[in-house]
């Protein structure tokens, strides 16, 4: 249990930085195409690195699922959560969408209930009310100051924890982390391609490049939480993708000339903090618990 945990710990950060370098290039990208531009071509090479790793022998389980409902509704939860990023890091300073990324512990905590079956600790509760306090040090202008971007920050949080969550359902009964790249993906470039030929602009090479980057690193990173959420409750996960602030700071900085203020700092350190508390109580020895009288029903 505590060697899993402790694996599933380093697989999270290490999504942290390919994540945090994905989102970079979307903010890049969003100031000069629409939404649909980047993810139909990115979808493509998704799909296209997913069919060629199942091709390596040992991975090689073929791309079918164990869980066609659960995976449909993953796939679309995954498509909601990138138009909302991709508009969230278009209107937002690259730091600000990231008080809405510490709001995914407490999403995944209330949605844990109901669709996992995991009954969330009393001292989790305790490091998700820690990690909200440190969200709300993570809002420099006060919660006045709400626009329509913090709206998109906060949907993309809203379905992009329903997706992780959905990928820990899966996990249950397959497997096979590839297919929870490949379906999602799928989706994003099918429902992208219709809108494709209505907003089309001419890429430059060097454009191309970044978005062929952007898909390298977005496959990597969602390879990689399909793997850490079967080790990892999704409650103590999200808290451990909070790391990413440290990525973000130094992207914005460098690539946007970004710099937060010094109460986004204290808010990161409490935020980081809660998410080591409860990778402490999740490697902590089982006590028995009630479960939620609520469940997913769907798949298998």
């Amino acid at each position: 249990m505590r060697g899993g945990a402790a694996f599933g710990a380093a697989l999270v950060l290490l999504y942290t930085a390919f994540i945090s370098g994905a989102d970079g290039i979307t903010k890049l990208i969003a100031g000069g195409y629409a939404a649909p531009q980047l993810y139909a071509l990115s979808g493509l090479l998704v799909i296209a690195l997913s069919v060629a790793a199942d091709r390596y022998p040992r991975q090689r389980q073929g791309l079918g699922t164990l869980c066609p409902k659960a995976m449909a509704l993953r796939s679309g939860a995954t498509v909601l959560a990138a138009l909302s990023f991709f508009y969230a890091f278009k209107l937002l300073p690259f730091a600000d969408v990231f008080l809405f990324i510490g709001l995914m512990p407490i999403l995944a905590g209330l949605m844990s209930g109901p669709i996992l079956n995991e009954p969330v600790r009393p001292v989790a509760w305790a490091a998700l009310a820690a990690g909200f306090v440190g969200m709300v040090c993570l809002f420099p202008g006060g919660l006045g100051g709400i626009e329509i971007g913090h709206v998109w920050a906060f949907a993309a949080a809203l379905f992009g924890t329903f997706s992780m969550v959905l990928a820990r359902y899966i996990g249950r009964f397959e497997q096979n982390a590839l297919a929870q790249v490949f379906y999602p993906n799928l989706a994003l470039t099918l429902s992208m391609g219709v809108a494709l030929p209505f907003v089309w602009v001419p890429m430059p090479l060097q454009d191309l490049a970044w978005v062929a980057g952007y898909a390298v690193l977005l496959f990597a990173a969602r390879w990689v939480l399909v793997v850490a959420l079967r080790l990892l409750t999704a409650y103590v996960v999200t808290p451990l993708m909070n790391l990413q602030f440290v990525w973000m700071v130094g992207i914005g900085a460098v690539a946007f000339g970004e710099m937060p203020a010094l109460s986004t700092y204290l808010g990161v350190a409490i935020v980081v903090a809660s998410g080591l508390w409860m990778l402490w109580d999740q490697m902590a020895p089982v006590r028995p618990g009630r479960a939620s009288a609520f469940k997913l029903r769907t798949d298998p």
